[in-house]
């Protein structure tokens, strides 16, 4: 039994919570006719418009701080752009109505609809560029630092959980530029968990026992980073990130976006600047944290999504639904 969310009043952000289930849900069932067609700008573009229409409707004055690229870039939850009523709570919104696009149009594990939402000026603005990540559960909270090797972090959460290093299992994405990493690991006598793509699904594992992940680490997507550290806020873990500009033009990007210093190390509270905030994840296709979208022979479509909620009642959910 996981524990329960209290999700009644819409005056705080937490309060539109369900509701944002509900766009992620209707993101990932109008995606679902995609999924192993070998098409990703199609699948994407029927989940961005879901996304995009539903929370329209929703009883919020909103703005994108991640979403498909910039305004010349995308019709559709461009940076920038005011969604909602213009009622109710002013909130920051970082979307992607299909992570893991590759995967979907292939037929393969793990893609997901996902939102984060703060209040206003609580989520940082990432840039679309890499950043380096390492993120634990409440356990280890505090004994991770990106500045040290993944050795020392290992050897402080090792520590923090009550586990011999030899113990822990590590999350890395199966990259080239990982290798260091994962001979560090095996090094220890760890044990490595491998994955292909969407490691915000790493990050969130490491925060829910049951999934026997202690540690995610690498170099990814910031704008994933960005959403990974709102759902640990939530769940009471630690991340921390820092860009990894390759250009120039990245530089001055990141300073155009008001870092000041694009090579500092991020803790989870200057990536997410508030506790008012919450998670919200279906899955499109089966994958390590939901299932997939589903379609009955009389028409309904099943969908398993994730919520997380922060502030004092920090809590998760596993939802099923029927639509």
């Amino acid at each position: 039994m996981y524990p329960k969310t209290d999700i009644r009043s819409k005056e705080n952000v937490q309060g539109l919570a369900m509701d944002f289930l509900s766009v992620a849900q209707q993101a990932a069932i109008a995606s679902y006719p995609w999924v192993g067609k070998g098409n990703k700008l199609e699948a994407d573009g029927a989940g961005t418009e879901a996304m995009r229409n539903h929370m329209n409707t929703i009883e919020m004055s909103g703005t994108i701080v991640i979403g498909e690229g910039e305004m010349d870039e995308a019709p559709m939850l461009y940076i920038g752009e005011e969604l909602g009523t213009g009622n109710g709570p002013k909130v920051d919104i970082a979307v992607d109505p299909v992570e893991g696009t590759n995967l979907m149009a292939k037929g393969q594990d793990n893609s997901l609809a996902v939102i984060a939402v703060a209040s206003r000026g609580s989520l940082l603005h990432a840039p679309d560029m890499y950043m380096k990540k390492i993120a634990v559960g409440p356990k280890a909270k505090g004994a991770i630092d990106l500045n040290l090797s993944l050795t020392e972090n290992m050897l402080s959460v090792a520590k923090a959980l009550g586990k011999e290093v030899s113990e822990l299992t590590v999350m890395i994405q199966d990259r080239e530029r990982h290798e260091e990493l994962i001979n560090q690991v095996f090094e220890l006598g760890a044990r490595v968990k491998l994955f292909s793509d969407v490691d915000i699904t790493g990050a969130i594992a490491t925060a829910i026992e049951e999934m026997d992940v202690d540690i995610l680490v690498g170099t990814g997507g910031a704008p994933e980073g960005v959403l990974a550290a709102t759902a640990l806020r939530c769940l009471g873990g630690d991340f921390q990130g820092q860009l990894v500009p390759q250009t120039d033009e990245e530089f001055a990007r990141c300073i155009k976006m008001g870092i000041s210093d694009p090579n500092k190390v991020l803790t989870i509270e200057e990536i997410v600047k508030s506790d008012d905030c919450f998670f919200v994840a279906t899955g499109i296709t089966d994958g390590t944290l939901l299932k997939g979208v589903s379609k009955k022979e009389n028409g309904v479509m099943l969908t398993h999504s994730f919520i997380a909620v922060g502030g004092k009642k920090q809590s998760y959910q596993f939802i099923e639904s029927r639509d």
